[in-house]
């Protein structure tokens, strides 16, 4: 079958790999008919190669039509259309049994001391193989796969693989009290989707962002915009201009959306740079113990919200040494949530909108491209340099 491997920095590849079988009795095997590219691959793409082999296939926001599954397997069979979750959890243990899939005991990664094992997302996550190919053996399938309805299009369901419980639980975690405000760092997916479901629930929307296009978008589902091209690295700035709409308090909470990567901030940028040209045995010890992110999109939101606020963080974050504001943290009595998304924990409240007639949450127009699959290694360089509109990118197997 045709793939997109990772074979360097700043190089995919689609090649062609081994089918796919049934290697244990909670397996399936599915046909991908979609498949999202994320803004984390681009973390892999660009920063975090020391943790992948060139080969490994990418890729962890996949759906399409179950094939083949295990003896343990019933809830789903051949024929069925599916989601796939981004992180692989058994649904039974005592991390499951609390909602907290995205640490399931089941598929945790001990000798790299992480979490969940996740689709297509090196190996400090297990190194499944990921779903941007033509199929993928799904572990765990005796709880994992979504079942959704035949008939609409793929974009109805595609994003409950990730984008839409990421985003959701971004707003849960934010604590946004009725009636009240959240600054959104960040309008790509997955804050460009929070705040639409933050709106959808009642709340005041300002999204910050340094991209024209992303900007306009949020404005057309009402959201209040700040545009912060040319003060990025100006947290200060940022932060008044949020409390200037905001009677001067600042938001009752904010959610950062923007990751590792943020730009604004010189030196992690040139850490991470130099760290993804290292050979991957200096690399990996560099990163795990002396890693630094880009931390200027988070620390804005910390000056941004209120005190007594809370932050929300779905973006993701890799560095062991981030230096952190403890004392404004404490000062102002902030409250701090974050992780990967519990995909299955959500996935109840948010399906009667994806089924709603109305689509509320826009998702059948929310992918800007849809490619080939062979169009791979163009797409992630588009994607990565903002060019050609492009804004969520789904491959069409």
């Amino acid at each position: 079958m045709k793939a997109v491997t990772w074979q360097g920095v700043e190089d995919v590849r689609v090649e062609e790999v081994s089918d796919p079988g049934i290697e244990e009795p909670t397996d399936a095997v599915i046909r991908v008919t979609s498949s999202g590219l994320c803004g984390s691959d681009l973390h892999l793409y660009r920063v975090l190669g020391a943790f992948i082999d060139a080969g490994d296939v990418l890729g962890h926001e996949p759906m399409g039509v179950v094939e083949e599954v295990g003896s343990e397997v019933t809830h789903i069979k051949p024929g069925d259309r599916v989601v796939v979750p981004f992180n692989i959890s058994c649904g039974n243990c005592w991390m499951c049994s609390h909602d907290l899939y995205a640490q399931c005991e089941t598929t945790q990664n001990h000798e790299t001391d992480t979490g969940a094992s996740l689709f297509g997302y090196t190996k400090l996550y297990g190194q499944v193989p990921g779903g941007q190919a033509e199929y993928l053996r799904v572990p765990q399938a005796h709880f994992g796969p979504i079942k959704v309805p035949e008939g609409p299009a793929d974009d109805r369901f595609l994003f409950l693989s990730d984008v839409l419980p990421t985003a959701w639980q971004a707003v849960e975690f934010a604590e946004i009290p009725e009636g009240g405000s959240v600054a959104i760092f960040g309008l790509g997916p997955i804050g460009q989707m929070s705040a639409r479901i933050a709106s959808h629930r009642g709340a005041r929307v300002i999204g910050l962002d340094r991209v024209p296009e992303r900007l306009a978008m949020a404005q057309e589902w009402g959201i209040e915009t700040i545009d912060i091209s040319g003060t990025e690295s100006d947290v200060s700035a940022i932060a008044e201009r949020v409390r200037e709409l905001t009677d001067g308090r600042g938001t009752d909470s904010a959610i950062d959306a923007v990751g590792m990567e943020a730009h604004g901030a010189p030196f992690g940028a040139f850490a991470q740079r130099a760290a993804s040209f290292l050979p991957d045995a200096l690399a990996r010890p560099m990163i795990e113990k002396a890693g630094v992110d880009r931390l200027s999109a988070l620390f804005a939101c910390f000056e941004s919200v209120r005190r007594g606020g809370t932050v929300s963080i779905s973006g993701v974050y890799g560095g062991a040494v981030d230096p952190f504001p403890m004392m404004q943290l404490f000062d102002k009595g902030i409250t701090l949530r974050m992780g990967q998304a519990h995909v299955k924990r959500w996935v109840d409240e948010i399906l009667p909108l994806v089924i709603a007639d109305d689509d509320p949450l826009g998702t059948e127009s929310f992918a800007t491209h849809h490619v080939p699959l062979t169009e791979a290694p163009q797409a992630y360089e588009t994607f990565q340099k903002k060019q050609d509109g492009a804004f969520k990118v789904v491959f069409q197997p």
